[in-house]
């Protein structure tokens, strides 16, 4: 239903600021929906409400569709009512769910449907009614005793030779055996249904079996007619619920729409226009500039813009897409560049009207984007009206406009004998006949296709009347005198194409407030024009102008410029250098995350790694101890300082194993004439002791550049030592053997072992 009102172009638009508004918030609702709802349910059901409506019977399929559709509108509702309830901000859906509100989904008349039909059989049930269920029922049992009666006369038949094989078949509605045409005799009451095309067989019904066919016809009969009461009578209640049914369906093709204005608002990265003096829920508030009315940058035309996306790889719009803020509803672009992923083409347009201006007259020249800039403003009123974002940055604002009326491009017709004047002319006078104080005009080339003089007289005056008629008014031209008509009156304003005179190329930037000139003869240079008639052109414009004006106005038109595009350029680098600072700060703060989760890692890793070694020296210990012990019990006294030397070497070979060389720190005189130098790894204080690598010798102002993983920082000089080559081995103090002496409580059998005691406590220390 969405997909032919969207190609059928019957679009709701709002009549009002309120009804647009609305259409903007279901737009922002939808676009919070991170995937698309499931409308492959629903379908259109007019044809069969007016079937219905006019007394005619429901098929089985059309029942079960309109069952399908109201389930499957049911369940949406339940669906979004879900994903508000599990949304930080409800309310933001509220929109959507406006909708479906006041809906009535016909459950009961669903349920009923359900009830009587098994949609996946395309049957009626039997509980559909209990006279139908008692038919079925009876005519169940007939079939069976009448089977049974024929099976019965078919192998009697059979075991006679009347027939190759037992047949049972069914002829005139009726049921039958087959026989042999010699063999009929065995029948003698029975009735001839049918005879083979060879006449060699006959398809007759047994006496026995004519009250049981009968009975059988009867039943089927009566089994339809119930079937047809039953369609019947769900067609009569689909019947009378057929103005909540199309409400329903009326509601579920509105929210239909707003998912798809949500995701073609997706697709073009485009963001929620603001109405100017008007309310914006669906849309973040923002400080409005109150000197404009009309205040939109960087719109792009949505047409030409459509023919670039659907060069773009999918993968590549997707990753511009998901850049969208999903918590924000107006769908403002929370990374650095808003149109990431979308090319240069077409050139972004700025529009920049402010309050109290009715007409604004556009100058410049040919091929320079007048027309297409006029278009854009025009589909972006249409748009917004509609409820549809705009592919543009910021927060664009434009006031509410009740009418778009717009003459452009050529209306000649020889059938109703208009030149192109008339053409042009007779849509002008329409357009003032129906504007208001609401309206928006668009007039290409005003004024164009006749005299020069008598053009720009009627086109002044056209604009005079349309000041005092309409909200905003925005022509085109080549006519110099009407871009001076903003002198007399504040209510005019202009607007320039901007155009290389470097490249002689138009740039399809507008310079609003500025005015511009034709540039005629440069576009007809720069298309390969001959150049005696470009001199001479040049010469009649000399003759035309005087010749101090026009040096004095293209002086000053080229020093503008100049300094524009040195403005341009300075903010192009100073955003640049954001970026750039942006990206490092990123780049820092995920490095700080990354070493911290390291080091504790780091930490914890060390101390079970020492504590399995410390496991691991007891361990030995013990077994040295024991062992010694064991061999103490059996050995003679000449033995004993030989197996205490050999103790003794055991234990210090498992001290030395498990103990780490320790480290001192560099003597501070030693630091004081410390040079680092390139390529060197240091120690550096700032970063907790961390090592680093120095990238530039030391430099005038005694700080130094080094590098910590991709982090590169300049530090001073004293911050940093030296890593030490050698530590000093660790040497026992002598209260270390008195300490020792308490390990004999342990191992009793070891007193007179005094070395060997020491050495056991130094390990467990």
């Amino acid at each position: 239903m969405a997909s032919s009102t969207a190609q059928n172009a019957t679009l709701p638009i709002g009549r009002t600021l309120h009804e647009s508004q609305k259409l903007l918030d279901q737009t922002s609702a939808a676009r919070l929906v991170a995937h698309p709802m499931d409308f492959s349910g629903i379908d259109d059901l007019s044809e069969i409400l007016a079937l219905a409506a006019s007394g005619q019977l429901l098929t089985i399929r059309e029942l079960c569709t309109v069952r399908r559709t109201l389930r499957a509108s049911r369940e949406l509702f339940q669906k979004l009512n879900e994903l508000a309830s599990n949304y930080s901000h409800p309310q933001r859906y509220l929109p959507l769910l406006e909708i479906l509100q006041n809906c009535n989904f016909q459950v009961g008349l669903e349920r009923k449907i359900e009830f009587c039909i098994d949609c996946n059989l395309s049957v009626i049930l039997d509980r559909a009614s209990e006279d139908l269920e008692i038919i079925r029922s009876e005519r169940k049992r007939n079939i069976e005793i009448l089977d049974s009666l024929l099976k019965e006369v078919s192998s009697q038949i059979f075991q006679a030779g009347g027939i190759d094989r037992p047949l049972i078949t069914k002829r005139r509605s009726r049921m039958c055996v087959g026989i042999r045409a010699s063999h009929r005799y065995l029948l003698p009451d029975g009735i001839i249904l049918n005879v083979s095309s060879s006449g060699a067989t006959y398809f007759m019904e047994p006496k026995d079996a004519i009250d049981l066919n009968n009975m059988e016809v009867r039943l089927s009969n009566s089994e339809k007619a119930e079937e047809r009461a039953i369609l019947s009578l769900l067609a009569s209640e689909i019947a009378n619920s057929e103005r909540e049914i199309n409400y329903l369906l009326d509601k579920i093709l509105e929210v239909d729409l707003a998912f798809a204005r949500a995701a073609y608002a997706q697709w073009m990265n485009a963001v929620c226009p603001i109405f100017s003096l008007g309310n914006s829920e669906g849309c973040d508030s923002v400080e409005e500039d109150d000197d404009l009315a009309v205040n939109i940058g960087g719109m792009r035309h949505p047409l030409l813009l459509e023919s670039s996306l659907e060069k773009i790889p999918k993968n590549v719009a997707l990753k511009s897409r998901n850049a969208t803020e999903s918590g924000n509803g107006n769908g403002a672009v929370a990374s650095k560049n808003v149109f990431q992923g979308i090319p240069d083409f077409p050139v972004p347009v700025d529009f920049k009207i402010r309050h109290g201006t009715r007409v604004v007259v556009i100058s410049g020249p040919n091929t320079g984007g007048k027309t297409a800039s006029m278009k854009t403003l025009g589909l972006a009123s249409l748009m917004s009206k509609a409820g549809m974002h705009l592919p543009a940055k910021n927060h664009p604002k434009l006031p509410w406009f009740d009418l778009i009326l717009a003459d452009i491009g050529d209306h000649q017709s020889l059938e109703q004998n208009l030149s192109t004047f008339s053409g042009h002319i007779s849509r002008i006078c329409k357009i003032l006949e129906v504007a208001s104080k609401q309206s928006l005009v668009l007039i290409d080339e005003i004024g164009s296709g006749t005299d020069p003089s008598e053009g720009v007289a009627l086109s002044a005056s056209i604009l005079q009347y349309l000041k005092d008629h309409v909200n905003l008014a925005v022509v085109t031209t080549h006519y110099a005198d009407l871009s001076r008509m903003k002198e007399k009156d504040t209510r005019f304003d202009n607007a320039a194409m901007e155009f290389s005179l470097e490249t002689l190329q138009p740039t399809y930037r507008v310079l609003w407030g500025c005015t511009g000139d034709s540039n005629a003869l440069s576009i007809a240079q720069s298309i390969g024009f001959d150049r005696n008639i470009i001199h001479r052109a040049q010469e009649w414009v000399e003759k035309l102008k005087p010749e101090q004006q026009q040096e004095r106005r293209g002086m000053l038109y080229q020093s503008l410029q100049g300094e524009r595009n040195r403005l341009k350029a300075q903010t192009e680098r100073a955003a640049s250098i954001h970026v750039e600072i942006m990206n490092i700060y990123y780049e820092i703060q995920a490095e700080a995350e990354d070493l911290d989760r390291r080091e504790v890692e780091l930490m914890a890793k060390e101390t079970q790694q020492v504590q399995q070694e410390l496991e691991d020296a007891k361990s030995q210990i013990e077994t040295v101890i024991q062992e010694f012990e064991k061999l103490l019990t059996v050995s003679g006294r000449d033995q004993l300082n030989s197996l205490i030397r050999e103790s003794e070497s055991a234990i210090a070979s498992i001290v030395k194993a498990h103990t780490p060389a320790v480290k001192y720190p560099i003597n501070e005189a030693d630091q004081a004439s410390y040079t680092p130098q390139f390529g060197e790894q240091v120690l550096v204080k700032g970063l907790g002791g961390k090592l680093a690598t120095v990238l530039e010798s030391p430099a005038d102002d005694e700080t130094i550049l080094v590098q910590y993983g991709k982090v590169k920082a300049r530090v001073k000089k004293s911050s940093i030592r030296a890593i030490p080559s050698s530590a000093k081995n660790v040497v026992p103090s002598s209260s270390t053997h008195r300490q020792g002496q308490v390990c004999v409580k342990k191992y009793p059998s070891l007193q007179s072992c005094e070395c060997l005691i020491d050495i056991i406590y130094l390990c467990e220390v």
